[in-house]
């Protein structure tokens, strides 16, 4: 079983950047892959990235292409979302999710998600 938790999301003006962390407890952490999903208030959730188990492929959604960065560090059990040129438009609740199988955009392909993390674009 993996346990997710999120963190750095904020508050940050329309330009801005933030870096978000998923921490995920367990020993197995590099068999998994990861990915993020983000959910505004009315919206349905809607994926935003993923890499997989050792990092040598992401995928990413169109709205966040060349601006998002995904990331992992498997000796440190983390992944990192690295979010650059931020709209208000990316303002949603960010989660992070663990999937046994090949990295997926599909939210039912995890198994296990994180509580999520705030982040707020002002413009």
């Amino acid at each position: 079983q993996v346990q997710l938790v999120e963190s750095g999301g904020g508050l940050v003006p329309a330009g801005g950047s933030l870096r978000l962390s998923c921490a995920a407890s367990g020993r197995t952490f590099s068999s998994y892959a990861i990915a993020w999903f983000r959910q505004a208030p009315g919206k349905e959730r809607e994926f935003v990235t993923a890499i997989s188990s050792y990092g040598a492929t992401s995928y990413y959604g169109d709205s966040v292409k060349g601006r998002f960065t995904i990331s992992r560090d498997n000796a440190k059990n983390t992944v990192y979302l690295q979010m650059n040129a931020l709209k208000p438009e990316d303002t949603a609740v960010y989660y992070c999710a663990a999937g046994y199988s090949a990295v997926s955009i599909t939210g039912h392909d995890y198994q296990y998600w994180g509580q999520g993390t705030q982040v707020t674009v002002s413009s």
